[in-house]
């Protein structure tokens, strides 16, 4: 697995630290152009269901039920080629995850980020 996974805004500039940028939005981010956002994937069956995402509503407080339901999503069938694919993108030296949400430390971005990291840790 990656040793350096991290995530951000799409806006930001982008950065010769990134790797590889996938977007793990379900939705294109709103006034983007898609040739701006400098992406190495869009992995958009990543991203949380419409149903959770509308739940969440990017609440904080809600953040850690989000969590929870959101790694049970990624279990489903309906993530497991994107999650797959995820993972072999984290295979490589480095990757950004990027999301167009402001508060990205309660993003799906966030989940995945720590998802792939502890997945990645050795198992004994």
């Amino acid at each position: 697995m990656a040793t350096h996974i991290t995530y951000r805004r799409v806006y930001e500039d982008t950065s010769p630290q990134d790797g590889t940028r996938v977007l793990v939005d379900r939705v294109w981010p709103r006034g983007m152009r898609k040739e701006d956002a400098h992406l190495d994937e869009w992995l958009r069956d990543v991203a949380p269901s419409t149903d959770l995402r509308h739940w969440y509503g990017h609440e904080p407080s809600r953040y850690d039920e989000f969590r929870r339901r959101y790694l049970a999503e990624l279990r489903d069938a309906g993530h497991r080629e994107a999650v797959g694919r995820l993972r072999e993108l984290a295979d490589q030296d480095r990757l950004t995850l990027l999301t167009a949400t402001k508060d990205v430390d309660h993003s799906q971005a966030a989940v995945l980020a720590e998802w792939l990291h502890y997945d990645s840790r050795p198992r004994t």
